[in-house]
């Protein structure tokens, strides 16, 4: 159900693509931002920073493209996105010498050094994230560009979620 929650978003934007195109897709995307964060308000009686950031931005990039009839903008949102999280974790980890994503994680005890490199490969996950969809959203139709945006971008996160959890499982204890 979590996963649905925090995809819906992006599930509506594609379906509705698929449906009546780019401009429809991006109002049906910002519309579900919006309903996205009033469910979590109301059934969790708070919002992750992560969604009020992505609602910031779909607000900005999505308000450009309905308002200047442009879809380079919503092009540009996963990279600002992405681009933005590679900063925070960027930030956390070299300006004030915290592993944001152990903070996240607080129920893993891990050694500095595998939090250390967690955080790189996510940062450089980010930023690769960041640089591929640019090369997709300017290189490819717009077609194969939301296909990559939802589906290769989901598979990728999954790729390496699946990826750090294996590469802590030796840190983490045994149950019986």
């Amino acid at each position: 159900m979590q996963f649905l929650a925090d995809y819906f978003p992006l599930i509506l934007f594609f379906i509705a693509f698929k449906w009546q195109g780019i401009f429809v897709a991006t109002a049906v995307a910002m519309g579900a931002s919006v309903a996205q964060i009033a469910y979590f308000r109301w059934r969790r009686g708070k919002v992750a920073v992560i969604h009020w950031m992505s609602l910031a931005i779909i607000g900005v990039f999505g308000g450009a493209t309905l308002l200047l009839h442009d879809e380079t903008f919503i092009k540009w949102k996963p990279t600002v996105l992405y681009w933005l999280f590679a900063a925070i974790l960027l930030v956390g980890r070299v300006g004030f010498r915290r592993n944001l994503i152990g903070a996240v994680l607080k129920e893993l005890t891990l050694p500095e050094a595998v939090w250390a490199r967690i955080t790189w490969v996510w940062v450089a996950f980010f930023v690769a994230m960041g640089i591929a969809n640019l090369y997709v959203a300017s290189h490819f139709p717009t077609d194969t560009w939301v296909n990559f945006k939802v589906w290769g971008a989901i598979v990728l996160f999954l790729l390496l979620a699946v990826g750090t959890v294996a590469s802590v499982a030796r840190y983490l204890p045994e149950q019986s």
